[in-house]
């Protein structure tokens, strides 16, 4: 009698684990399945707007070119996403495009259209409020608040690489070699310092940029700031932590400056 009982609750402690993994696969499921239809629906309001505009000057030709990047690249993603983080990670993307669509509508005098969901990193990495212009490594680079023939370069603004960049527009995209090999270069915080120092809305010094945060500290900051925006989808996708474009090192391959968010 010993043994059938011992037996008896073996068996149903199989059955109990066995329906408790099939819930829990149906749970992930479900939630993978909801968060690719979200992402999904970002991507194709992106890619709607990509192909009814046309840019009239550098700075709206440049931020339709980049927002094409991250419709190519959020396409990539979505279809490669396993879990709800990686969908999420590939909404973030299309996000980001959205923001360069409303840039060039900005630029060429239209309305903005309607608010966009806050990326990563966004409000902790600031904004540019000012006009700045530094020698840097021989050359001019240039930061403004509004597009122009000399700063022609949007970047919607939050972490690169583990670092923030503020949004705005700029003469060229600085930030893109680390957004390419996932790290940032031993000048890069000359530059920051340089163009950033004593600006109103970048909260960071150059020995903040140079040593880099992680999301939570940067979640946490954003939630007392404004209650939390969409934090960090979760954690990071491959080794590389979005920021507002980096996607660390090739974690999906291809898909313009995506084969470098820390978007």
């Amino acid at each position: 009698m010993e043994l059938l009982l011992i037996v008896a609750v073996l068996v149903a402690v199989v059955f109990l684990v066995s329906a408790a993994q099939r819930n829990k696969s149906g749970r992930g499921a479900h939630e993978l399945d909801d968060a690719k239809a979200d992402a999904r629906q970002a991507i194709e309001r992106l890619g709607g707007q990509i192909y009814n505009l046309s840019g009239t000057d550098a700075a709206s030709k440049q931020a339709l070119a980049d927002a094409s990047e991250r419709y190519t690249a959020a396409g990539s993603q979505i279809e490669q996403a396993r879990t709800p983080v990686q969908a999420r990670l590939a909404k973030q993307t299309a996000l980001e495009g959205l923001y360069y669509i409303r840039a060039a509508r900005l630029a060429m005098g239209m309305d903005p259209g309607p608010e966009i969901p806050t990326l990563d990193g966004q409000q902790t990495a600031g904004r540019v409020t000012e006009n700045r212009e530094i020698d840097f490594e021989g050359r001019k680079v240039a930061a403004s608040p509004a597009p122009s023939s000399r700063t022609p370069n949007y970047f919607p603004g939050g972490r690169v690489a583990g670092r923030p960049v503020p949004a705005g527009w700029y003469s060229e995209p600085w930030w893109k070699p680390a957004l390419v090999a996932g790290a940032w270069g031993v000048g890069s915080m000359l530059l920051f310092s340089a163009m950033f120092s004593g600006m109103a809305g970048v909260p960071y010094d150059a020995q903040a940029f140079e040593q880099g945060f992680d999301s939570g500290y940067d979640q946490g900051l954003e939630a007392g700031q404004d209650g939390g925006d969409y934090g960090d989808a979760g954690g990071d996708y491959g080794g590389g932590d979005y920021g507002g474009g980096d996607y660390g090192g090739g974690d999906f391959g291809a898909g313009g400056d995506f084969g470098g968010f820390d978007f």
